[in-house]
């Protein structure tokens, strides 16, 4: 039986700053959902568990370490579709400590926000879910 995924997993990061304030990622100009605010992370690769692969995608994406054992899952969005009609399926884990200091390394920009903040800035449909989920009850 020919192998044909119908699903792909994304895992995310929603990294706490301890005042309240959340980091959020700008997609730089060029990819998909270009322009708009995201939480860092990206596709699990077949091999690897969910929480390996946050941990390499974010030290590829922002230049900094996350430990293994920082990491909360939160959340997860599902729904949206790639061109190919592929479901997207977000996993979204927080952390509140790590290594390093935040850089946009692959383009766009870098902000800090509170969920209130948060809530009013322009976000792919599935990040949306995200921020709502992990916000609920808050002022975002």
């Amino acid at each position: 039986m020919e192998r044909n995924p119908t699903w792909i997993a994304v895992v995310a990061v929603a990294l706490d700053d301890g005042a309240g304030r959340w980091l959020m990622h700008k997609r730089p100009v060029g990819k998909h959902h270009a322009g708009l605010w995201e939480f860092p992370g990206g596709k699990v690769e077949s091999e690897e568990i969910p929480s390996l692969a946050l941990i390499r995608e974010i030290r590829e994406e922002l230049g900094i370490a996350l430990d293994p054992a920082a990491l909360e899952a939160a959340a997860f969005a599902d729904g949206a579709r790639t061109a190919d009609g592929i479901e997207i399926v977000i996993l979204l884990y927080t952390c509140r400590t790590w290594r390093g200091e935040p850089q946009a390394l692959e383009g766009g920009e870098l902000g800090w926000f509170t969920p209130f903040e948060i809530a009013d800035l322009a976000k792919p449909p599935l990040d949306r879910k995200l921020a709502q989920h992990l916000f609920a009850g808050s002022a975002g």
